[in-house]
Order: C-alpha cells, then structure tokens, then sequence
C-alpha cells in the first residue's frame, strides 16, 4: 500500500540519534492520551509497551510468516502478485518502484482470510485462524490507541474508532522480509550512493499503522529537512505511525510520517516486519469536524472519501507528498 521514491543524495542527509517516546499503555489514562497527543504532533511515531496484545499471539503469527517465506518462490506466487493484494518481491506497488525485500499484503475481512490460506499454508484453517486471531488482537490495540487520541484532544472516542469497527472497514495486514543482502553491486534500489534501499521514502495512507518487527534494525524516521533518526525495534513492543488520514481529520496537527527501511546489510538475521494498517470504508468522507477546528482556522484539505484517495495512492509513486493534491488553497 505504499511505494518508493527515489531518495535525495546521501550527502544531503543526516542521522540523529534521539529518544523516540516509548508509552507505557498501564500507566494513568489522562497521562497516556496527553503523551500520544504529544508524540503525534511531534514525531507522528511513537512505541507502546504494556499493551495487552499476547506475546503467543505475535510470535506465533511471526513463525507462520518465516515459514511462508522459508518456501520456493513457486510456492509463494501461488497466492497470485500483488496488484495489490498478494505476494511481492522486489516490485513494489504498481508504479515501478523497488526495494530489497519481499511481502504479503492481505485483506483482513474474514473471507479474503479464509481463501488465501488456502494458498499460503499446508494447513489453512490453521492458518486462517492464527493470522484472524493477530488482526483482530491488534485492530482492538489500535482502536484502544485512536480512543485515547480522541480523548487526549477533546473529542468523543467514537469519532476514530468507528472507522476501524464498522463492518466494511477497509484495514490491510502486510508481512515484509528483508533477507541479508550480500551482493550490493547487483542491487537495483540504491540510496543516493551506494547504500540499498529495502522500502523507500514514504508515508502511510490510512488512519495509523501499528508495526512489529523481530528486531534487526533498519527503519528510520524522517523529521524533514534531510534528518534521519533510526528507530531501536524492541520485539515486545509495537509501532504506532500516523498515516495520512489522522493528518487531515487533525487539520494537521498529527503528523503523518515519512520513514523508510534500509536494506538488511550489516545482519545475517532476516527481518520480519508484521504491519496492521487501520482504513475506514471506501466511502467514508474524509475531513476536519468542526469541533477539531480552532477559532479563525480553516481547513486545511478538501474533503474526500478514502475510496478517492486510496485510488489516487495506486496511480502515483507514494514517495510524492499525496496529500498536497488535496490540499485547500
């Protein structure tokens, strides 16, 4: 659901070591939402510890992912390429980027479920019944989050978390492997220089995304102006990222963020990155309610349906900042 752009030159670029804000979701609730508030107008990124999610659902959903990606590549094409939904190596979405990895996007609607298990797992009721028990774990995670979003800034709970709820919600779930790459010089995503890109320049379209990763380090951060900051994956914790969306119903002021993955270089471990992407029903109207509108502050986007953007995302290379396409004059 997104895709590379080219990147600016290396030597443009910096990388900063900062602390990104880790919340602790057991701690006092008025405190979480004004900690999430603040690291959504920040950073647009921050991690969650203590978040109810088991650890036996994760690492069990991390093991079925490993051994889908453990299998020949004729195997893996029987789920059908991803266009969009489906399995992708090397080429990334539908407007030519590339990246050093491989992935599995799904539906997470039951049926979708059910028929590509049929074609992912030897086993797939099996399967089907892991991979439902993860999304449904971690979609309750990220409604938790957007609650306390919505409470952290005055408005009712039910104003996000009805858009991940309501039976037609449009919410993805992607796997992303990232093998050791030994040979740079065939590498055909190259970072300005001479270091590989795994998953370019981009920001997320939806709500929010909520990220796993077994730990072998590689994603990074954007905080504009060439700034770089790596991010410490810890396995028991998971990523929030505020996609696209949450900046126009926020009127800017979550952000969402650019990040980007670096290829697997420096580690013979393969990384496994597990992503949950939150998106309303295809007609839902994108905006600003009033009620998040500060006195003499305008909207800063056109409404629009998350059908209209999601379509607009397919037709352009992702890298681009897609929402200056909708933005008022």
């Amino acid at each position: 659901m997104v895709v590379a752009t080219q990147m600016s030159p290396i030597r443009t670029e910096k990388i900063r070591e900062i602390k990104i804000p880790t919340i602790d979701l057991s701690d006092k609730e008025s405190k979480v939402s004004k900690l999430i508030v603040e690291a959504c107008e920040e950073y647009g990124f921050f991690k969650v510890i203590n978040h109810g999610v088991p650890h036996h659902i994760i690492k069990t959903m991390e093991d079925e992912s490993f051994d889908f990606f453990h299998k020949t590549l004729p195997e893996k094409q029987r789920v059908g390429s991803a266009n969009p939904f489906g399995y992708g190596n090397k080429n990334i979405g539908l407007s030519g980027d590339t990246g050093e990895l491989e992935y599995l996007l799904l539906q997470t609607n039951q049926k979708a479920i059910d028929h590509n298990s049929k074609l992912i797992s030897n086993t797939p009721s099996t399967f089907s019944s892991i991979i439902s028990g993860y999304v449904e774990a971690v979609r309750g995670l990220a409604c938790e989050i957007l609650g306390l979003m919505a409470n952290g800034i005055g408005v009712p709970p039910s104003l996000f978390v009805t858009l991940l709820t309501d039976h037609d919600s449009d919410s993805l779930f992607r796997l992303n492997h990232y093998p050791p790459v030994t040979d740079t010089s065939s590498s055909s995503s190259f970072h300005g220089g001479n270091t590989p890109i795994g998953f370019g320049d981009h920001s997320d379209p939806q709500i929010l995304t909520l990220l796993t990763s077994n730990g072998v380090p590689g994603l990074q951060i954007s905080l504009g102006n060439g700034v770089w900051v790596p991010v410490n994956l810890d396995p028991q914790a998971f990523c929030v990222i505020v996609g696209d969306l949450l900046q126009v119903m926020t009127n800017g002021r979550f952000k969402s963020v650019r990040h980007r993955v670096m290829a697997n270089i420096s580690s013979r471990e393969r990384r496994l990155s597990m992503l949950f992407f939150g998106g309303p029903p295809p007609q839902t109207t994108i905006t600003c309610p009033p009620q998040l509108l500060k006195p003499n502050k305008s909207p800063l986007y056109k409404p629009f349906t998350w059908a209209d953007y999601k379509s607009h995302t397919y037709a352009h290379r992702l890298g681009e900042t897609r929402l200056d396409h909708f933005k008022l004059p």
